[in-house]
């Protein structure tokens, strides 16, 4: 058998649509919207279009943690966004995102409607909207925001590296897949060093720094995502376990990895959300008439 032929890049990229790949039919290189669609509006002052991936369950999960607290004001309409079927780039979403990128939320609590985009900044914004789970001591707030601020920098190596080349890419590449698995395992390290010493990332004190790292990595080492957790061995991360497990013990986290899943067990879905009494009237049937539609 005769070697692979080493790939040479073009003198000018040029974009092949037909490259493969689980998400081959909704990449492209250019922004903006492919038709028009109007995002449906609820009676909540926040409107949060998503899907359950981890950085919709980010925001799911705090809205679940400030509801919990008592903040009538976090009541929320979670609508479905299906990036599998491109509605993301409807007109109405790229107007809220113009990075066409779930989660997307819109404000609707005062006179003007406020977006807010990526979820490190929509869990900031709420944050500060209702004074919780981010410390307003100088110290403690710039430690709760440097990890928050790690993990939207470092969770593309662990999605669209180490996810996308072990889990998603058409070809299997060793190249890329060493690459990516060493880095993620040097994050996990991070994470094990700075949890041997506090009970939460940024502390003593559950904040939106767990909330932000806790779907990426808490769930990696959980074997709920990628299903890569004996290639990477993460049992080895003693600390980073327990303190996911910790986390996916909370009630509103268990609620939140609920809302907008439209993947996996029917029993864990709540496809929309726009009452907490939706929770406990989902049932097998209304999802598997919502497929049937």
């Amino acid at each position: 058998m005769s070697e692979p032929t080493a790939y040479v890049p073009p003198k000018v990229w040029t974009w092949n649509k037909y490259n493969g790949g689980q998400f081959a039919n909704i990449n492209r290189p250019i922004a903006g919207p492919t038709h028009e669609k109007e995002l449906p509006v609820g009676r909540h002052p926040l409107q949060l279009y998503s899907l359950a991936t981890p950085n919709g369950v980010k925001v799911t999960v705090m809205l679940e943690e400030l509801l919990a607290l008592g903040h009538s004001g976090a009541e929320y309409d979670a609508w479905l966004i299906r990036i599998n079927e491109g509605d993301q780039f409807g007109s109405g979403f790229v107007a809220i995102n113009p990075n066409s990128k779930i989660p997307a939320l819109m404000d609707r609590s005062g006179p003007e409607p406020i977006r807010v985009f990526e979820s490190g900044s929509i869990l900031m914004y709420l944050a500060e909207k209702f004074g919780e789970f981010l410390p307003s001591d100088p110290a403690k707030r710039a430690e709760c925001l440097s990890w928050l601020f790690w993990q939207m920098g470092s969770a593309p190596y662990i999605g669209g590296g180490f996810g996308h080349f072990f889990a998603y890419a058409p070809v299997k590449i060793e190249y890329a897949i060493d690459r990516f698995a060493m880095e993620a395992k040097r994050q996990l390290d991070v994470l094990d060093r700075r949890l041997a010493e506090v009970p939460y990332i940024a502390g003593d004190d559950y904040t939106i720094a767990d909330i932000a790292i806790w779907p990426w990595y808490g769930n990696l080492v959980r074997g709920q995502i990628y299903g890569g957790g004996e290639f990477l061995q993460v049992q080895e991360y003693e600390n980073v376990v327990r303190w996911a497990e910790k986390i996916a013990e909370r009630p509103a986290v268990q609620r939140g990895r609920m809302v907008n899943r439209a993947f996996g067990e029917l029993s864990e879905q709540l496809r929309e959300r726009h009452d907490a009494g939706d929770f406990l009237t989902k049932t097998q049937d209304k999802l598997e008439a919502a497929d049937a539609e």
